[in-house]
């Protein structure tokens, strides 16, 4: 076995710092000890690899199996079978070819989906499901700026009339980043769009979103919120100066009267502006 000076598997001291970065290969904790025990031999039995990675040998076999198939081995034919290691660079272009490949089956498939009796089927039990719904469970609640910010567009793609967006100076160019298509989409089909953040924001995004939408700089304040067609509110929680974002929240509601109330409050604020 390969060890270090103390005695400990030279693999086991590679896997402390890389074990966890193997993930973003596709690979669990077996298959990633394995990988690593193999590469630091070259090539190597079964029992080889079980021992220096500390897989057991009742799931070696399984495991180094699992490593063929996603490429990162090549079993060479003998007694006793022996492996050995793909370059590390060969792997990562297998590896995007395999996701790629994926991808472009997954695209098919929904496109087809799209444009199937399936989805008529599944809208239909959404429409008739939906009318069941007392309107006080119409609301949810959203942690992770990334969440919001994905509900946030279903809300701007869904919207037929009007968008009303206030934020901060920051949470407007996160707005215009994560958004931008969304709302140009949005005022192309006619939907009438009002953008109120605080100053000073940035001139660029302004400028931008000036094309698109009516923008106006508000009176410092940490309120940021979404209306769409004066029903649907989704409302951050959270100050944005002083929360890391995974830590930001919202909440959503669909309800017209209380929107409505909501929104009319805003309307002073916009027309004093």
């Amino acid at each position: 076995m390969d060890v270090n000076t103390r005695g400990e598997p030279i693999t086991m001291i590679v896997q402390k710092d890389f074990l966890n970065k193997l993930k973003d290969f596709g690979l669990n904790s077996y298959e990633s000890k394995l990988w690593i025990a193999l590469l630091s031999r070259g090539v190597s039995t079964a029992g080889e690899l079980s021992d220096i990675s500390n897989v057991p040998r009742s799931r070696a076999y399984d495991v180094l199996e699992s490593l063929e198939k996603k490429g990162f081995i090549v079993m060479k034919v003998g007694k006793p079978i022996k492996y050995l290691a793909v370059p590390p660079s060969e792997v990562i272009e297998r590896v995007k070819r395999k996701i790629q490949e994926d991808t472009d089956v997954k695209q098919k498939t929904l496109t087809q989906l799209k444009e199937s009796e399936t989805l008529d089927e599944l809208n239909t039990l959404h429409t008739e499901g939906i009318k069941l719904v007392d309107p006080t469970d119409k609301s949810g609640a959203f942690r992770g700026r990334d969440k919001v910010h994905e509900h946030l567009s279903t809300m701007i793609k869904n919207a037929q009339k009007t968008i009303t967006l206030v934020t901060s100076k920051d949470g407007l160019d996160r707005k215009f980043d994560a958004l931008g298509n969304h709302l140009k989409k949005a005022a192309k089909n006619g939907v009438e769009i009002r953008i109120a953040a605080t100053s000073p924001a940035n001139k660029e995004t302004v400028d931008a979103l000036s094309k698109i939408a009516t923008v106006k700089h508000i009176k410092e304040t940490n309120a940021r919120f979404c209306i769409v067609d004066n029903k649907e509110l989704l409302l951050f929680l959270t100050d944005d100066k002083k929360i890391h974002k995974s830590y930001d929240c919202g909440v959503w509601l669909d309800a017209p009267f209380f929107v409505e109330y909501f929104g009319s409050l805003f309307e002073k604020e916009w027309k004093s502006t």
